[in-house]
């Protein structure tokens, strides 16, 4: 345990600052894993909107580094883009077996 006033103050400051960072990484973690099991593109771009956001604030509060945030937004944005993709293409396959 910390003995200056000081010492106990950062202690003190250290622990809220874990426990905001793990609630917002933990946010972070809900929302990918909502866009990547989003049954539809819609409401994959709904929570790419969302998980945007957070990410964006999470490398601006210094939770994340910045290229680990993009890193990141850019991967769900490619599982966003497959699903549309996937949806074409059994699209184009229901009307070429009619």
């Amino acid at each position: 345990m910390p003995q200056h006033a000081s010492a106990k103050k950062r202690l003190r400051q250290n622990e809220k600052r874990r426990l905001r960072n793990k609630i917002l990484k933990s946010r972070l973690k809900t929302v990918s894993k909502k866009v990547i099991s989003a049954p539809s593109k819609e409401e994959g771009e709904k929570g790419l909107k969302e998980a945007y956001k957070l990410y964006d604030k999470a490398s601006s509060k210094k939770v994340l580094h910045k290229n680990t945030a993009a890193r990141k937004k850019a991967k769900l944005a490619k599982v966003v883009q497959a699903k549309a993709a996937t949806k074409k293409e059994k699209a184009t396959k229901s009307k070429k077996e009619e």
